[in-house]
């Protein structure tokens, strides 16, 4: 766009948003008819010369943010505004807020740790540049899929590396194998020993909440036996972090499932400095109760309606 159309564009804004003068008084200053002025204010909106943000006073996303970081001892909570409950708005706005999030926390020096999905790829394709040094990027968990389903695993640490200007270390095997043999056998290699005591000493570990049984990413990326969706659905389980399943308490659901799995142990992502629960959405309600009463993470980053469903739950099993 020329110059000369970005400068009216800009100076018919300024004088209806900033200097409260009416269309008709625009038009009469500026010598051009009204309907002229009135799609000069259009496609300012529609050029990203004029931000239009709505803001409703029922939804004061500060105080519940503050009401969740209360009733589960987190050290930030996060509470983004979305127009509906839909799960593609929710992982974008998640995305959103969650790189501006880390690009304000990450300091020279620190290491990230990253796990895999949907809701982590719109946060890396959020993230502005930041200039600092000596920055370790570290994936958390196994990503490579059996199937044609996408974990997104090299494009997030990759993604996290550019904007951190450094090296990205991949786990590249698979989250969970068939046999506990097999993952005795892929962790003693000393290369992926190496990336998983990475991922253990990382000051900041990023992940997200999986859903639990069939709609699991790791079902579609054939990951589980046959037998494993029985043995989830019978223990109750909620979700997954890390590619680990938690019950409702927090507390694995599926211990050999559990002993297949490559990656970080809940442990371990419970000591983190900044543990940076994103989740957000109707099914992952359950799966975010579960990961904190389990304190695996002291950092959440969600939206309104689920931040209001984990006040509406019951606490009687919060820390137990």
């Amino acid at each position: 766009m020329a110059d000369e159309k970005i400068t009216r564009l800009v100076e018919v804004a300024k004088m209806y948003y900033q200097s409260d003068y009416s269309q008709q008084e625009i038009a009469k200053k500026l010598g051009i008819s009204r309907p002229t002025v009135s799609r000069l204010l259009l496609q300012a909106v529609q050029e990203g010369v004029v931000h239009i943000k709505i803001c409703d006073p029922a939804e004061d996303v500060q105080e519940l943010a503050m009401q969740v970081k209360d009733k589960f001892q987190l050290k930030h909570c996060i509470v983004a505004s979305i127009p509906e409950y839909e799960d593609e708005l929710i992982k974008e706005k998640l995305g959103e807020v969650s790189a501006d999030y880390l690009h304000k926390i990450v300091q020279s020096g620190d290491t990230i740790g990253i796990t895999w999905g949907t809701t982590l790829y719109q946060l890396v394709k959020k993230l502005q540049p930041k200039n600092v040094k000596d920055v370790t990027i570290v994936q958390l968990n196994g990503g490579v899929s059996y199937s044609e389903s996408n974990t997104y695993a090299s494009e997030i640490v990759n993604g996290l590396a550019s904007a951190f200007h450094t090296t990205p270390h991949f786990l590249p095997v698979p989250a969970v194998v068939d046999h506990i043999v097999v993952k005795q056998a892929i962790v003693a290699d000393r290369h992926v020993k190496k990336i998983m005591e990475m991922g253990q000493k990382a000051n900041i570990g990023i992940f997200t909440v999986g859903e639990p049984g069939e709609q699991s990413t790791l079902m579609h990326a054939g990951y589980f036996l046959d037998n494993d969706i029985e043995i989830l659905r019978k223990n109750q389980t909620v979700g997954d972090i890390c590619s680990r399943f938690i019950d409702i308490k927090g507390k694995i659901s599926h211990e050999t499932l559990n002993d297949r799995t490559i990656g970080i142990e809940l442990s371990h992502l419970s000591e983190k400095e900044f543990g940076i629960l994103i989740a957000g959405g109707n099914t992952k309600v359950d799966g975010i109760y579960g990961a904190l009463n389990g304190r695996h993470a002291n950092v959440l980053i969600t939206d309104q309606y689920t931040a209001k469903a984990l006040l509406e739950m019951g606490d009687d099993n919060i820390n137990g």
